[in-house]
């Protein structure tokens, strides 16, 4: 699922998760959506390590914006079909957009939960 009825746009997370340049990595989505999905994934990967005997992982917002801010660097790349080329975001942007996100998957596990 796009946003506000936007195409799909092929988006690249970079990540850098400690002050080691070798903690450098990317990954690629063909959404803003499944990017934000990506990311949250990540997180919900770290939470299982700190505490593998955890089932049931929960989390709010507040807690995924402090384990973004604790990122070293954390950026995006979205493609804009307008320009034919990418346009870098910041941390700040991807908070709101994970924000939005997660909203909207409340929203439609509500109804259909």
């Amino acid at each position: 699922m796009a946003f506000s009825g936007m195409p799909n746009r092929h988006t690249i997370i970079l990540m850098q998760t400690t002050q080691s340049r070798g903690s450098r990595t990317f990954q690629d989505y063909d959404s803003i959506s499944r990017a934000m999905d990506g990311i949250c994934n990540f997180y919900e990967r770290k939470l299982r390590e700190i505490d593998p005997t955890n089932q049931h992982i929960t989390y709010d917002i507040s807690d995924l914006y402090n384990f973004i801010d604790g990122l070293a660097d954390l950026s995006a790349l979205v493609f804009d079909h307008n320009i034919q080329a990418y346009l870098p975001h910041d941390r700040q942007w991807i908070k709101q957009k994970a924000f939005q996100h997660l909203k909207r998957l409340a929203t439609n596990s509500s109804r259909h939960g």
